[in-house]
């Protein structure tokens, strides 16, 4: 890799969804020597990328709308933007084809309850300031908050079977302007959205992250699972929800299933 200062983020960490379609044309060209200093190249690309602090790389075989998946992320743009092009040519000349790419960025959730809000919960709830309950339900709120917000900014991505991902906005429509309810109003219904995604803690695990200014949409949701029945369920009950009913606007899906290199190779006749 290139030696460049590191161009990074105040806080979070880049995303890069690359998926790919296989032209077999250009591919069945190549020489066998060609085809394994491909594949080398590729795997080579991914394992370098995974020992480098605060990087990492997964490999997916993707269902109906491409062939290759990748999901790569790390602190540094350099890395990132030079191994997505040494990944797209690491085959060979035309033989990876781009179907569909997304650039993003994680970001800590501007609807977190604060340390006030939940003042005021406790409060109702009749447990006086300053009491010992009080201090160590405070103090049980501040570690929740800081684990979440961890989370948020710095996830891992899971070895998990399944793989979805789909960008997402919210509605500006004169009468479904998310943007122009007050920030309470929202704060309440991503809540409500939050408590059911709970329901599904232990079945899917989601990555969130932030596109506005960087990609087409405003967010990457990446969804992972053991069973793709859970990836069904959770999208299809969200889209009850008032946030997704009402406010949200949603791109197109992608799935996979999760495969190294040489599996993946296999899987496509390679």
């Amino acid at each position: 890799m290139s030696d460049f200062k590191p161009l990074t983020p105040k806080e979070g960490v880049f995303f890069l969804h690359l998926f790919y379609h296989l032209n077999r044309e250009a591919w069945n060209v190549l020489t066998q020597e060609e085809r394994h200093a491909g594949k080398s190249r590729l795997e080579a690309l991914l394992a370098g990328l995974r020992v480098k602090a605060g990087f990492q790389a997964a490999s997916f075989a993707m269902i109906a709308r491409a062939d290759f998946g990748f999901l790569l992320c790390g602190p540094d743009l350099h890395i990132l933007q030079e191994t997505e092009k040494r990944l797209t040519a690491s085959l060979g000349a035309g033989v990876l084809i781009p179907a569909y790419t997304y650039f993003s960025l994680t970001e800590r959730s501007e609807y977190l309850s604060t340390a006030d809000d939940y003042a005021e919960e406790l409060k109702v709830q009749g447990i006086a300031e300053g009491s010992d309950e009080y201090k160590k339900k405070m103090a049980e709120f501040t570690a929740r908050i800081e684990k979440y917000t961890k989370d948020r900014l710095h996830p891992t991505i899971p070895d998990w079977e399944c793989f979805c991902f789909y960008p997402m906005s919210k509605r500006r429509k004169v009468d479904q302007n998310w943007y122009s309810l007050p920030i309470s109003a929202r704060k309440d219904l991503m809540r409500g959205h939050a408590t059911l995604g709970r329901k599904y803690s232990g079945r899917v695990l989601q990555i969130i992250t932030g596109s506005t200014g960087l990609d087409d949409w405003e967010w990457g949701v990446s969804l992972f699972a053991h069973d793709p029945y859970e990836i069904k369920s959770i999208v299809y009950e969200m889209r009850f929800d008032e946030v997704s009913a009402r406010y949200g606007e949603f791109g197109e899906f992608y799935n996979g299933i999760a495969l190294p290199p040489v599996d993946l190779f296999e899987r496509l006749g390679m």
